[in-house]
């Protein structure tokens, strides 16, 4: 519902997926909100909000049914994908990475729905996907992909490996200092850097996913559409950002001025897309045309679009 006049809805803290019971000790801890006017447009991409339940937190401000408390999961190794429905069949919209936190707020067979704690982005998620068992994370690899050896040792067997974007929880050093101790084995203290301590390159991380599969909704050093890439870099260097493309052209850095020149770190917006500047001339990003990373001449870009794309560049920002 995206307006509402005078309405009240009762809320209470439950756990995901159940409903408001109707009894008397119940009736003695529930708070009765009251929307006193319209209710402004949201964006349905980062409200949880649906025509049956909202995420308590927006009691008092949109109505719903039943308000519901989110329950905190993790997303397991293999990461999952966030759907817009629950259906297999349904179009991803985002992903979710190993070790990343999903608010579950309703579940039914084997879909939950909710949102990822990081940026906030709702969907449909495979509940399989999930647990609610892993230790926090401390650490979120860095590289393009890390390996997990069985031993600390890189003449052991490779047990797993992880993408740029896992976030793992470290649970000791090697006596010889070269490896973390993850689930499941040792991985490079190379590869993996403190979640407080985040202080990548953002180029050099795009740089180094050239050659990298475009995937529409994808998010991870595997595979990435263009907005997922500017998140993903952008997250290493410290920097939280939105999911999608005008989400971080709204939200990220400062505009540039028309004749202020373009410099490495700078970020480009077209019209449904978004990419990263090597330097001045150069433009990575994850592209359909393509279909992977590729780093090539701002020029060349902005000439695929259509002679009448009446503004192929929307926005030219800078990060501080």
């Amino acid at each position: 519902m995206t307006h509402s006049t005078r309405s009240a809805a009762e809320a209470s803290p439950v756990d995901a997926g159940s409903a408001l019971q109707d009894s008397p000790d119940a009736a003695a801890i529930r708070q009765r909100f009251v929307l006193s006017g319209p209710v402004a447009d949201y964006d349905p991409r980062v409200t949880p909000i649906r025509g049956d339940l909202a995420d308590i937190a927006l009691a008092g401000r949109f109505f719903a049914p039943h308000y519901v408390a989110p329950q905190l999961h993790r997303v397991k190794a293999d990461g999952a994908m966030l759907r817009k429905a629950g259906n297999r069949d349904a179009e991803a919209v985002s992903q979710l990475l190993a070790g990343e936190g999903f608010a579950l707020l309703d579940s039914a067979g084997e879909w939950g729905w909710g949102y990822g704690v990081h940026d906030g982005y709702c969907g449909y998620v495979l509940l399989d996907g999930l647990t609610r068992d892993d230790a926090e994370p401390t650490h979120v690899v860095h590289v393009r992909r890390a390996l997990v050896f069985a031993e600390p040792s890189i003449k052991t067997p490779v047990v797993a490996s992880l993408p740029m974007g896992a976030r793992i929880a470290v649970q000791g050093v090697s006596e010889c200092g070269r490896f973390f101790a993850v689930e499941g084995g040792w991985m490079s203290v190379r590869h993996a850097l403190g979640l407080d301590a985040l202080t990548c390159d953002p180029v050099d991380r795009a740089l180094q996913l050239i050659g990298a599969p475009y995937l529409w909704g994808g998010r991870s050093g595997d595979a990435l559409d263009c907005s997922g890439l500017v998140q993903l870099v952008l997250m290493l260097a410290g920097h939280a950002a939105p999911r999608d493309s005008d989400q971080q052209r709204d939200a990220l850095g400062r505009a540039l001025a028309d004749p202020e020149p373009l410099q490495r770190g700078d970020l480009v917006f077209f019209p449904g897309h978004v990419g990263i500047m090597a330097d001045a001339d150069t433009l990575v990003h994850a592209n359909a045309h393509w279909m992977q990373v590729v780093a090539e001449p701002l020029a060349d870009v902005i000439a695929r679009f259509p002679e009448d794309t009446p503004q192929p560049v929307l926005a030219r920002k800078r990060i501080g």
